[in-house]
C-alpha cells in the first residue's frame, strides 16, 4: 500500500468546481484545503506506485481547474 499528499493548486474562479471532481475520484481519501503556494492537500491510497501515478496523472491533474500538483510519497520512516 502506498500513501500520499498530493499539493493541488486550483486556477482563480475553478476552484468549487474542481474540488467536487477531485472528491469523486477513486483513491482520495482525505481533502483539506488550505491557505498559502497550495490550495489543497490531498490524501490518495493506492496499492502501488502504479497505481499512485494513474490517480494523480491520469486524474487528478486532467480535472479542470487543477493547474498544478506536487506529490509527496510517505516513505513510513519512524
Amino acid at each position: 500500500m502506498v500513501n500520499a499528499m498530493v499539493l493541488t493548486r486550483f486556477a482563480v474562479g475553478k476552484e468549487k468546481n474542481a474540488l467536487e471532481a477531485v472528491k469523486t475520484i477513486p483513491g482520495i481519501k482525505e481533502i483539506k484545503t488550505v491557505f498559502g503556494a497550495w490550495d489543497a492537500v490531498i490524501l490518495v491510497e493506492a496499492d502501488g506506485l502504479k497505481e499512485l501515478a494513474d490517480v494523480v496523472v491520469d486524474r487528478i491533474r486532467s480535472v479542470d481547474g487543477v493547474i498544478g500538483t506536487e506529490t509527496l510519497v510517505e516513505i513510513g520512516i519512524g
